[in-house]
């Protein structure tokens, strides 16, 4: 009974310490299939999504927009932006279903919206870039990256 249970301790410590593979390297969000818009519960002049990914946008000085990205959050990928310019200041997050089926009594887990809300405050221009990424892997790379240019006159 001892071996049994020393050979299965032993695997186990085998297992956790085996090398991992690399992540994959991050890249573009792909499109995701949604029938539900992304939740929209203030104003915005602009709203940008992943078609909008590697493009310039322009704004007014004053001028509000949101970046509506497609996260898997029930599975702990969340986006984040990372140092958005000095420009910006962010506004409230929201987010919501991408799907009617995720309305019905028992669904669980999916994609889901990720609204994020900007207003451009002085004129400038700067990359703004979200990853998608576990809060708790500090360590590892983004499973995704998005990243539009703002330009605000």
């Amino acid at each position: 009974m001892q071996r049994i249970l020393f050979s299965a301790l032993l695997s186990a410590a085998l297992i956790a310490c085996a090398p991992r593979a690399a992540p994959p390297p991050a890249q573009e969000p792909a499109p995701v299939s949604r029938d539900l818009p992304a939740p929209l519960p203030y104003e915005a002049m602009r709203a940008i999504d992943i078609e909008d990914a590697g493009k310039t946008i322009e704004l007014p000085v004053g001028g509000t927009f949101v970046v509506q990205l497609v996260g898997v959050p029930t599975a702990g990928y969340l986006w984040k932006p990372v140092n958005p310019p000095a420009f910006l200041t962010a506004g409230p997050v929201t987010g919501g279903p991408t799907t009617k089926a995720q309305l019905e009594p028992g669904f669980a887990g999916g994609n889901h919206w990720e609204v994020f809300q900007f207003k451009a405050t002085t004129a400038g221009t700067g990359e703004l870039v979200f990853e998608q990424r576990r809060p708790w892997e500090t360590n590892e790379p983004p499973a995704s990256t998005f990243k539009v240019t703002i330009k605000v006159q």
